[in-house]
């Protein structure tokens, strides 16, 4: 997940707020920065601290950046890998050109050490379900993979990710037997398209011993959640979140 939270300008004690709001803060490292396409960038960081952390696949953290000023702002980004052995987990940003974390990362230099809050969040494996159905864009890439990549031997998996033309595809290790269908947005297409929304409609998937998992633009996940409901999926069967929505800076929706 790549989210914008606001800054925190004007708090007395940002730290304590960003602690009170994330839960536990963490002193790591930056070790790697890759890319893995025109727009997505993996960051490794390690830590002593990280042998606190509690991770879920699905869940995120926030990570403390600066700001122009010397102010701070809270960012909200999916692990999505962690190693408890060598206490080292990777986080992928989906790139935009601007704001915190584009400036952060422009300057950023290994051995850089950076403030980390979490874990946080509601997206997790259902464990009760026989069959997975994964929905969104690219902002939820590295939750669907964390995710898919712990899915036990003989569980089903479907997969709808809607990137851009360019963007390169990425390989999914699992044990799973799960199809990734990638969706690639035409050329000057918006982020928000009805790519996902009208494949759910042809596909008509079946709600029987299945959850679904809606994550993304926050109109898209509403229309694809409400698809769902109407397909016979109940309430419980369906994990949505709205990660971002156009012009908003800050915070996430419960969808």
């Amino acid at each position: 997940m790549n989210l914008h939270t606001p800054s925190l300008p004007g708090r007395s004690d940002p730290r304590a707020w960003l602690r009170r709001r994330h839960g536990q803060a963490m002193d790591l490292t930056l070790v790697s920065v890759a890319s893995l396409g025109p727009r997505l960038t993996r960051i490794g960081l390690i830590g002593d601290d990280l042998d606190r952390l509690a991770w879920t696949p699905g869940n995120d953290l926030v990570l403390e950046l600066p700001l122009p000023g010397g102010e701070r702002a809270g960012r909200h980004y999916t692990i999505r890998h962690f190693d408890p052995l060598e206490l080292r987990l990777d986080i992928d940003l989906v790139r935009h050109g601007e704001g915190a974390a584009e400036a952060w990362l422009a300057a950023a230099r290994l051995g850089e050490r950076i403030t980390a809050y979490g874990p946080r969040g509601r997206t997790r494996l259902e464990p009760t379900a026989r069959r997975h159905l994964f929905v969104g864009d690219e902002t939820a890439l590295p939750a669907f993979f964390a995710m898919a990549e712990r899915l036990p031997q003989g569980a089903e998996g479907l997969a709808l990710i809607e990137i851009e033309p360019d963007a390169e595809v990425q390989p999914l290790n699992t044990r799973a037997e799960v199809t990734v269908e990638w969706r690639r947005r035409a050329p000057g297409e918006g982020p928000a398209s009805r790519l996902n929304l009208d494949r759910l409609l042809a596909l008509g998937p079946d709600p029987r011993g299945a959850h679904a998992y809606v994550l993304g633009e926050t109109s898209q996940v509403r229309a694809q959640r409400h698809a769902l409901m109407v397909m016979g999926f109940d309430r419980a069967q369906i994990t949505a979140e709205g990660y971002w929505r156009p012009g908003r800076i800050g915070g996430h929706d419960h969808v």
